[in-house]
């Protein structure tokens, strides 16, 4: 269980985009081009100073992005662990580490890189790993390398999550390695053009992993009353001041703590458009509250308001480990489709967020039945995600390097 505070040194405060006396600002920058931001910027030294030391010009820089840049041209298993590194994870917490060899490479979880109360049990944490684990498969072939994975092999309790046999084979390409650089998690608005069922059905897999299967919610009523939870539960966790706290703790409120920790969420993978993304990183860093009301609102106005359907995997084993990474690797799979087929993906897991929250204090369940309203009988949700075609591209998040992921 990931319970435990978050115990690493100089952990920087978590900010959110400015409110109040910033709106005046943002309201003007609004109304001129990026040039016009730029040409603002540039006006006066301790402006331009500001928007060179906030990264307003030069948003996805910096060594924090570098391995968006340089994973193609690593060979061999690094190789495959530089394209592991890409992949998603839980407020972008990289909760991975690597042992390399040139015949094998063994995947470790850090128990320490958590969300606290946020995934009480933990299950965020193992979908991420499994997320990593197939981004490495799928960079295996074009390295001439045939991987043999084994999950858990130490036992479900383990820190190892698998080991990968490597072989040496013919290269061969995949359309999902392709995708690789191209995927990131994408928060900003969708158009109102629906996704065709024949697409959404086309991003899953022909024949889920064992135990796993993916649902859609694409009708208009039940679409609705999905986006009408997951803004109730985004209530739900800022009001307890727990998860509030520990959720606001991986927000990296500037371009200096974007690139000292090369992780958590920040400004860029928030959805703005340039302008308003220019304002926010000028503007002072908030408070949690003002990042928590920023969040909901963003839930209500944007991110379900404009959700063509939603997306939910779904077990009768959610607290098994070995069907978490495999969902993990099957949520990857379909992120790299949507993204080779040109839709947006936005992982949306407040609900099951509140529903192990409530599980693990003892609360009366409140999400867990109305979850549940929506989907087959006997189907537990793992993960849930919204899709749709984009108003703007999704931009790449930090990571740390393959130097400081591996043992």
């Amino acid at each position: 269980m990931d319970t435990a505070p978050d115990t690493r040194s100089g952990l920087p405060p978590a900010q959110h985009p400015g409110t109040g006396a910033g709106i005046a600002r943002r309201r003007v920058l609004r109304g001129l081009g990026w040039g016009g931001v730029t040409a603002v910027v540039a006006g006066t030294g301790l402006l331009s100073y500001r928007t060179y030391d906030a990264a307003v010009l030069d948003p996805g820089g910096g060594p924090a992005h570098a391995p968006w840049r340089e994973w193609r041209d690593v060979p061999g298993p690094r190789g495959a662990v530089a394209a592991a590194i890409l992949a998603a994870s839980p407020h972008n917490t990289q909760p991975w580490e690597f042992a390399v060899t040139d015949r094998s490479v063994d995947v470790f979880t850090d128990p320490q890189r958590h969300t606290g109360s946020v995934v009480p049990f933990g299950r965020e944490r193992y979908a991420g790993m499994g997320c990593a684990l197939e981004n490495l498969v799928l960079a295996c072939g074009p390295r001439g390398l045939a991987p043999a994975v084994t999950l858990l092999p130490d036992g479900a309790g383990g820190e190892r999550v698998a080991h990968v046999e490597l072989t040496v084979a013919a290269p061969r390409t995949d359309p999902l390695h392709e995708a690789i650089d191209r995927r990131h998690t994408n928060r900003g608005p969708y158009a109102p053009t629906p996704v065709p069922a024949a697409a959404l059905a086309a991003l899953g897999d022909p024949a889920p992993p064992d135990g796993l299967s993916l649902h859609w919610i694409a009708e208009p009523r039940p679409r609705a009353e999905l986006g009408e939870l997951l803004v109730d539960a985004a209530e739900a966790l800022v009001a307890d001041e727990q998860q509030s706290i520990d959720n606001f703790a991986w927000f990296r409120p500037d371009n200096d703590a974007e690139q000292r920790y090369r992780d958590g969420l920040v400004l860029d993978g928030q959805g703005f458009g340039p302008l308003q993304l220019a304002v926010a990183k000028l503007l002072p860093p908030s408070s949690r509250t003002a990042g928590d009301r920023f969040w909901v609102n963003a839930t209500r106005d944007v991110h379900t308001a404009t959700a063509a359907a939603y997306g939910v995997v779904t077990t009768s084993v959610p607290d098994d480990r070995r069907v978490q990474l495999d969902a993990g690797r099957l949520l990857q799979r379909i992120h790299l489709r949507a993204t080779a087929a040109g839709i947006a993906l936005h992982h949306m897991n407040q609900i099951t967020e509140r529903i192990d929250r409530e599980a693990a204090s003892g609360a009366v369940a409140t999400f867990a039945p109305r979850f549940a309203a929506l989907l087959p009988d006997e189907a537990r949700p793992l993960f849930a995600f919204r899709v749709g075609y984009p108003v703007r591209d999704g931009r790449p998040t930090p990571r740390r390097s393959t130097a400081m992921v591996t043992r």
